[in-house]
C-alpha cells in the first residue's frame, strides 16, 4: 500500500510530465444545427514557448560551424535554425490548438476540422488568429422512445408460399436457354442499349441481359411501363422510349432532363430451373432431401419476414422519433454520408438472404432518391446513437462474427473472406452502425406496444441495370466523347 507522500510525489511528477494547456481564446459560431465556425485565437507566449521547445530538442544534435556537434548556444542555433522549424512548430501549434478548443467545446464533433492550412502564417509579432469550420452532432431534445405505438407485420408460410420462394431460390442455379417466341413476364431479354440527350450519345451497352418485370431502373432513371411495353418482344424488335433523369442524379446538369433510350433486342430467353435430384442437393448445400431443402427455403423466408419486419417497424419508429427533428443537414455532410447509408441498405438485404438482382433493384431507388433517404436515415442515426449512450448499447466481437457469418452463407463465400472485403473497403464502421442501430431498434420494439397486421410480401416487380446513363458531372459522357472523336 503506498504513503501519502508516496501518492503526493506520483501525483507530482504526473503534472510536471502532463504538457501545458495552450491560453487560447475560442469563439464559435453555428451557421446550422451540424456545422460551427470555430476562431482561435493563441496566445505570443505560447508561440514562443512551442519555439522554445523545438529549438531545444536540435542543440545536442545542432551543426554550427565553429562548435563541436551539439555544443553551439542556444541563442545560435536559435538564430541560424528559426526558419527552419517554423513549418514544424506551425503544425504542431495548430494540431494541439484544435484539438483543444474542440475538446473544451460542448460540441461533438463528427468530422476533421476543415481549414486551408498553407494560408495561416506564424506571426513574427503577436498572437496568431485561424479559422476553421467542423461538423458536428446537433443537439436536440431526445424524443419519448418508450411505449410507441406499432404495427407488427406478420406471416405464416404455407405449402404454397414455400413452392413459390423455392423457384426463387432454385431460380439462382436455373440455366438461360434461348427462347424462339415472344417474351413474357420473367423472360430474359438480351439487349444492346443507347442513350441519347438532344441527339448527343451519353452512354451506350451491349448484351445487357434483363429480366421482364414491371418496371426497369437505371442508377439515375427509371423506365415505369418497361413490363407493360416490352411484353411480347421478339429478336430484332427495336423501341426507342423518353426518359427522365432523377431530380437526384449524381450529374447535377442532367437532374430532371429527359433522355432517349433506343432498346433493340437481340435475344430472348427463358429460364430452365435444375433437377433436384442427390448431386445438385449436395452441391447447393449438402442437403440429404428436398425436404431439407424446403425447410432451408422456408428459413430463407423467415429470415427475409424478419427483415421486412424490422423494417416495418423501423419505418414507424424513425417517422414517430423524427417528426419535430427539423434541424438542418449541411447538403456536404449529406452528399458524403449518402454512399455511407447505401453501403448500410445493401449490408442489411444481404444478411438477410436477399438474391443480387433483388439488391441491385433496391439500389438503384436508393440512389434516385439519395438525399431524402440519407436526409431521414441521418436524423435517425442521431437519435439512435444518443439512446445507445443514455442506454450503454455497445457492439460486441461476437455481433460482428454473426453479421459476416450471415452475408457469407448468402453469397457462398468463406466468412474470413468476406471480413477481409469489409476490412478493405472501410465497411467495418458501417457495419458498426448498423449492429448500434439494431440494438437500439430492438430496445424501443421492447418498450412498444405493438397490433399485429398481414405482411403483405411481394416478390419485387422492377429489373435493374448497373448503368449511370449521364456519367457523374457535367463532363462525364465518355461515349458522347468517343463519338465525337470518331
Amino acid at each position: 500500500m503506498s504513503s501519502p507522500e508516496t501518492e503526493n510525489t506520483e501525483g507530482a511528477v504526473a503534472e510536471a510530465e502532463a504538457p501545458k494547456k495552450l491560453t487560447l481564446d475560442v469563439k464559435v459560431d453555428a451557421p446550422s444545427s451540424c456545422q460551427r465556425h470555430v476562431t482561435v485565437t493563441v496566445s505570443r507566449e505560447d508561440i514562443d514557448r512551442y519555439f522554445d521547445v523545438a529549438i531545444e530538442d536540435m542543440v545536442p544534435n545542432a551543426a554550427v560551424p565553429g562548435f563541436r556537434k551539439g555544443n553551439a548556444p542556444k541563442k545560435l542555433v536559435e538564430k541560424r535554425f528559426r526558419s527552419e522549424v517554423k513549418d514544424q512548430v506551425k503544425g504542431t501549434l495548430l494540431m494541439d490548438s484544435m484539438t483543444q478548443a474542440t475538446e473544451e467545446q460542448s460540441f461533438s464533433a463528427i468530422s476533421e476540422p476543415d481549414f486551408n492550412y498553407s494560408a495561416i502564417e506564424l506571426p513574427e509579432e503577436g498572437s496568431l488568429t485561424f479559422e476553421f469550420d467542423i461538423e458536428v452532432r446537433p443537439e436536440f431534445d431526445l424524443p419519448k422512445w418508450k411505449g410507441l405505438q406499432l404495427e407488427k407485420p406478420s406471416k405464416e408460410f404455407g405449402k404454397e408460399d414455400i413452392d413459390k420462394h423455392l423457384k426463387q431460390v432454385l431460380g439462382r442455379y436455373a440455366s438461360l436457354v434461348p427462347h424462339e417466341g415472344a417474351a413474357e413476364t420473367d423472360d430474359y431479354l438480351v439487349c444492346n442499349l443507347t442513350f441519347k440527350h438532344d441527339g448527343q450519345k451519353l452512354a451506350h451497352a451491349e448484351e445487357e441481359t434483363i429480366r421482364l418485370r414491371e418496371k426497369l431502373s437505371f442508377q439515375d432513371a427509371k423506365w415505369e411501363d418497361f413490363g407493360k411495353e416490352m411484353a411480347g418482344a421478339k429478336a430484332g424488335d427495336k423501341k426507342t422510349v423518353t426518359l427522365t433523369i432523377s431530380d437526384e442524379a449524381a450529374n447535377e446538369q442532367m437532374r430532371g432532363k429527359q433522355v432517349e433510350m433506343e432498346i433493340e433486342v437481340l435475344e430472348v430467353k427463358r429460364t430452365e430451373l435444375p433437377e433436384m435430384d442427390e448431386a445438385f442437393l449436395k452441391q447447393i448445400g449438402g442437403f440429404e432431401s428436398e425436404g431439407d431443402l424446403r425447410d432451408y427455403v422456408k428459413q430463407d423466408m423467415e429470415r427475409q419476414m424478419a427483415y421486412h419486419q424490422q423494417q416495418r417497424l423501423r419505418q414507424q419508429i424513425t417517422e414517430q422519433l423524427t417528426k419535430d427533428a427539423n434541424w438542418e443537414l449541411p447538403p456536404a455532410l449529406l452528399k458524403r454520408q449518402a454512399r455511407r447509408e447505401l453501403e448500410r441498405a445493401i449490408l442489411e438485404l444481404r444478411s438477410a438472404g436477399f438474391g443480387e438482382d433483388d439488391i441491385r433493384a433496391h439500389e438503384n431507388e436508393l440512389r434516385q432518391n439519395s438525399m431524402a433517404s440519407t436526409r431521414k436515415a441521418l436524423k435517425e442515426h442521431f437519435i439512435l446513437e444518443r439512446i445507445a449512450e443514455e442506454e450503454n448499447i455497445e457492439d460486441t466481437p461476437q455481433d460482428y462474427d454473426i453479421e459476416v457469418m450471415q452475408i457469407a452463407m448468402q453469397r457462398g463465400e468463406s466468412p474470413r473472406r468476406i471480413r477481409a472485403q469489409l476490412e478493405k473497403g472501410g465497411m467495418m464502421d458501417v457495419l458498426r452502425n448498423q449492429i448500434i442501430e439494431r440494438k437500439v431498434i430492438d430496445l424501443i420494439n421492447g418498450e412498444a406496444t405493438h397490433t399485429e397486421t398481414d405482411a403483405d410480401l411481394q416478390q419485387s416487380n422492377t429489373a435493374a441495370v448497373n448503368i449511370l446513363i449521364c456519367g457523374e458531372g457535367e463532363d462525364a459522357a465518355p461515349a458522347a466523347a468517343e463519338e465525337a472523336a470518331e
